[in-house]
């Protein structure tokens, strides 16, 4: 027994050495050095301030900014430790209820929009992280915002115009646009007056 265990603890060393220690030090130095923001989170700051990051969505719930897609993670939204979708059946009562209460509030903040509310503005992502929405959810919102803000809804068309995604290689997803990205730059160009 002792002539197999000394090969295989030895084994052990070198494979945990190169696949624990060698490979994540070297895809990380390559990392660093061609994606040095990817890296590190991609991080948005505000000066010296980090104030998010382009792949967490955040919970803005202010009428002068872009509502992210919802949340389902528990203990709090957005909350990086428990991602996770729901995993509630469309004919679920209480998901029923739970994409009700979000019709309700964006009617209460809203109430003079007309526009058809889009399914990614009530329902969360597979994650509950999501920070992205889709271009009809950023126009539905986009009103409510330039009002809020005391300017031409145009002016806040400009930015969103600046900062919306096509599908990736012309076919694959939507038009969408980072909620982060996006309030942040309001934030910066079009402070609230």
């Amino acid at each position: 027994m002792t002539t197999h265990l000394r090969p295989c603890l030895c084994l052990f060393i070198l494979l945990s050495i190169l696949t624990g220690v060698l490979y994540p030090l070297l895809t990380m130095g390559i990392g660093k050095a061609f994606f040095p923001d990817k890296v590190s989170g991609s991080l948005i700051k505000q000066g010296d301030v980090i104030c998010g990051s382009t792949l967490i969505g955040q919970n803005f719930n202010s009428p002068q900014y872009f509502w992210s897609r919802p949340s389902a993670t528990s203990g709090y939204p957005y909350n990086t430790l428990a991602s996770g979708a729901s995993n509630l059946g469309p004919l679920n009562p209480k998901l029923i209820i739970t994409v009700n209460s979000r019709i309700a509030a964006l009617q209460a903040i809203d109430p003079y929009n007309e526009m058809a509310i889009p399914v990614d503005l009530v329902t969360a992502s597979a994650s509950g992280l999501d920070p992205h929405i889709s271009l009809s959810s950023a126009l539905y919102q986009l009103n409510r915002v330039a009002n809020a803000r005391g300017v031409p809804a145009v002016m806040v068309e400009n930015i969103l115009a600046e900062l919306t995604h096509p599908p990736r290689f012309g076919i694959i997803g939507h038009v969408y646009v980072n909620t982060i990205l996006l309030n942040a730059a309001l934030d910066t160009q079009l402070p609230k007056q």
